[in-house]
């Protein structure tokens, strides 16, 4: 008797443990899963812009050729490949924050870690991809602020060679 009110209760312990919940259906997993389709969309968002100031930098090099070698341009040219710089190494750390963010995911369902380690380990992800965002709002900021200033300094150099045109009619 004792044998089978034992067995019954070792039977009873393994069908409770082994009833766990789905990883997968916990709210903090969907979050989770949320998050990540928003990062995604956000380094969409961030590669398109990437493109456009690679484009950017292109259309200044180029409207530049024609101009003297004022060390103006060249400080602005500067200025505007080091943004640059900055914003292709800022792609990449997002590049490699998703795939860490992918990979918490996988853990988390396939029960490697905890829900209470996935909360914590997602948080912090979470604070990396906000300073990620805001290095990159700093960087489109200075981009723009780089461009303006070319556009005016391109504006003057026209206006002086049109003066220069009409001093000499």
């Amino acid at each position: 008797m004792k044998f089978l009110s034992k067995s019954i209760l070792v039977c009873l312990a393994l069908t409770v443990i082994s009833c766990k919940k789905n990883p997968a259906e916990s709210p903090e997993h969907k979050a989770l899963v949320a998050e990540h389709e928003v990062m995604m969309k956000t380094h969409d968002e961030i590669e398109k812009k990437h493109a456009t100031m690679n484009d950017d930098h292109s259309a200044m090099l180029t409207s530049h050729k024609d101009l003297e070698n004022d060390s103006l341009h060249i400080v602005n040219e500067k200025a505007h490949a080091a943004i640059l710089g900055s914003h292709t190494s800022l792609v990449e750390k997002h590049k490699k924050l998703i795939s860490e963010h992918k990979a918490l995911e996988e853990k988390h369902l396939t029960g490697e870690i905890s829900l209470e380690q996935m909360v914590k380990d997602h948080e912090e992800l979470k604070k990396q991809h906000q300073q990620m965002l805001d290095e990159h709002n700093k960087m489109v900021k200075d981009h723009e602020k780089v461009k303006v200033e070319d556009a005016k300094m391109v504006s003057e150099d026209k206006t002086k060679e049109e003066e220069k045109t009409e001093e000499k009619k």
